[in-house]
């Protein structure tokens, strides 16, 4: 009999981001993954650690689990502080040890610098609430990652900061006008990763919840007048969210079924583990 399929989500919030998430709305990042993987495998055993603690220990046997999942964090990974180092270290040993990776938002950046690529602030730019318009690179136009997306799409985003440089041995897929690495491949130290720099793992709930928790910073950029205008694009979120039928809100937030169905909002995760967790386990003997 096989044995459960096993997977570690490593979650990048620092402690203070972690509170200020499960205040909004109930569950940190990493949580949340948890509860997307026990929708999408339920019988897959996942743990959870938190390598940007100051107390984090990298947990034993990383290569014992059929995959690994790093979170989105506010931390910038071109600051030298100990939670970025932590995180880099990290994803350097899931790297050595062989364990398929994946990563949404500051989970693709960590991978990236942890490879030798670099991360910039995005200054004025921003991705607030979704990215829009994303297509295919030339590296990614049959790339498995990728497989069940459009010619062009919309997904959930919320950042700040973006990849400046791929490593060696990383291959783009996809861009937009925004941001030219929205998702990517890296091979490195014998270690596979895929990522994104946007969030398919977050509903429209938390979409508009971190709308809420960025308003100052909105204003402050001339992406809204004021805290009024902010919650007012919130609540259609929200509103959208709870009534994911109503096709006057999705016209009003031009989203179609690619942000708005979650099956299809998770397509980058679900082939996450379809085509590259589950071959890797067959492969080692595991399945």
């Amino acid at each position: 009999m096989a044995s459960p399929i096993r997977l570690l989500v490593a979650e990048s919030e620092p402690p203070d981001a972690r509170d200020a998430r499960r205040e909004s709305v109930g569950r940190s990042s990493g949580e949340t993954f948890l509860k997307r993987l026990g929708a999408l495998l339920p019988d897959a055993i996942c743990d959870r650690v938190k390598p940007a603690d100051h107390d984090a220990a990298a947990p034993d046997g990383i290569d014992g689990y059929d995959g690994v999942i790093l979170t989105g964090s506010p931390l910038h990974l071109y600051e030298d502080t100990p939670e970025a180092r932590r995180e880099i270290e990290f994803m350097r040993a899931v790297y050595r040890s062989g364990t398929p990776a994946f990563g949404s938002c500051a989970g693709l950046q960590v991978a990236v610098v942890a490879a030798g690529g670099a991360v910039r602030a995005m200054g004025e730019r921003r991705e607030a609430g979704f990215a829009r318009r994303i297509v295919r690179a030339p590296g990614g136009q049959d790339h498995p990652l990728l497989a069940g997306r459009p010619p062009a799409y919309d997904v959930p985003a919320v950042h700040s900061d973006e990849v400046e440089t791929l490593p060696a041995g990383g291959l783009l897929l996809a861009s937009n006008g925004v941001t030219q690495v929205q998702a990517a491949e890296i091979r490195h130290d014998g270690g596979m990763f895929w990522g994104v720099q946007y969030h398919p793992e977050i509903s429209l709930r938390e979409v508009a919840a971190a709308l809420r928790r960025q308003a100052d910073d909105l204003v402050d950029l001339g992406l809204a007048r004021d805290a009024l205008d902010v919650e007012m694009q919130a609540a259609l979120v929200d509103a959208l969210h709870r009534e994911p039928e109503r096709r006057d809100l999705a016209w009003r937030l031009g989203l179609d079924a690619q942000v708005i169905d979650p099956h299809t909002r998770m397509t980058e995760l679900r082939n996450f583990l379809d085509r590259l967790v589950l071959p890797t386990r067959a492969a080692r003997g595991r399945g």
